[in-house]
């Protein structure tokens, strides 16, 4: 039933745990059969006890195994399918996000529950959040949508339990699950692809959306502002696209919310300007509607169906490291 391969790339405990929902699978582990006590399975395997602890601890928070006080660990759930059981938080379900959801769960696959939750960039409802939910979950997907660190209340969560998407927490060793977007070299080499068509406006500007729940990350302001300076560019940092605010004729926008986005183009519409001539526009975060409003809107995007791709498959091989998502920039003319 528990076997050890020298060779694998796969820690022992992932190992110990295979082979006991291998053995359940098979029917060698029925309901209620007795599985080998902590310190016998260590000393025959030659593994640290606290290695087996932390395999029996896995399979108690998947159900599959339960103890009883002085007598053991005994097999308390044959249904391994549903194993599986994962932690969502996000920020908001803003558009790119709902294809990044989608693509996580439609890989994991249709036996793996989870629950989806939301922080709206609210400090002390993440940790909140987080808290109440330790030990409930045997994986949690965290996306730390935050410009000061979050080390401390993501640390409470073991490593080997946790993915940290979309954002890279430095503090973090490599021994972590981090899958991340490299927002400072994305939005400077976007910008850089198309640095002819951005010269033909007098000015660039950059327009964040600091009154909603729209996220704009430090390093997209850094890329960006860079990105200016080295091609001596004039460019203004916009906090909000208020409704009293009048666009510029022959200046170009990068913008990051849908709502903002239609905003622009009804100003063009009832003006008689057209996009890509007398206005620029670029959106961060590819979506549907970005392929055919106006004839089709340019993006610097991330891969949210590949990350989505790449994030269930760390969790079900349980990898480590800290890895960059590819990213795309796509012309649609409307620059």
């Amino acid at each position: 039933m528990i076997y050890f391969d020298p060779n694998s790339s796969k820690p022992k405990y992932q190992q110990l745990i295979d082979g006991i929902i291998d053995g359940i699978n098979s029917g060698l582990l029925e309901h209620g059969k007795q599985l080998p006590s902590i310190n016998k399975v260590a000393s025959e395997f030659n593994m640290a006890r606290m290695t087996v602890t932390k395999a029996y601890d896995d399979l108690r928070e998947k159900g599959l195994i339960s103890s009883h006080h002085g007598k053991g660990f005994y097999v308390s759930s044959t249904n391994t399918k549903n194993a599986l059981r994962v932690f969502i938080l996000m920020d908001a379900l803003t558009p790119y996000k709902e294809i990044l959801y989608e693509s996580i769960i439609q890989n994991l696959g249709e036996d793996v529950s989870h629950n989806l939750f939301f922080h709206y960039h609210d400090m002390e409802l993440f940790e909140e959040l987080i808290t109440n939910n330790l030990g409930k979950y045997n994986h949690y997907i965290i996306l730390p949508h935050f410009n000061i660190s979050v080390a401390r209340i993501v640390s409470k969560i073991p490593k080997d339990k946790l993915l940290v998407l979309d954002i890279n927490i430095k503090e973090f060793s490599d021994d972590y699950s981090i899958l991340f977007q490299n927002f400072e070299s994305n939005i400077y080499q976007g910008l850089s692809t198309s640095l002819e068509k951005v010269k033909k406006y007098q000015q660039i500007n950059l327009v964040l959306s600091s009154k909603s729940f729209q996220y704009t990350p430090d390093g997209i302001i850094q890329g960006f502002t860079k990105f200016c300076t080295v091609n001596d560019l004039e460019f203004d940092i916009i906090p909000d696209l208020d409704d009293d605010y009048e666009l510029q004729v022959n200046q170009a926008y990068i913008v990051f919310r849908e709502y903002d986005l239609i905003k622009m183009i009804n100003w063009t519409t009832k003006n008689k300007l057209k996009v890509g001539k007398d206005v620029g526009i670029i959106s961060y975060d590819d979506t549907p509607l970005k392929e055919i409003i106006a004839e089709g809107i340019s993006v610097i995007s991330n891969d949210f169906k590949k990350m989505g791709q790449r994030a269930a498959q760390m969790i079900i091989n349980r990898e480590k490291g800290r890895e960059s998502n590819e990213f795309y920039f796509i012309d649609r003319g409307s620059l």
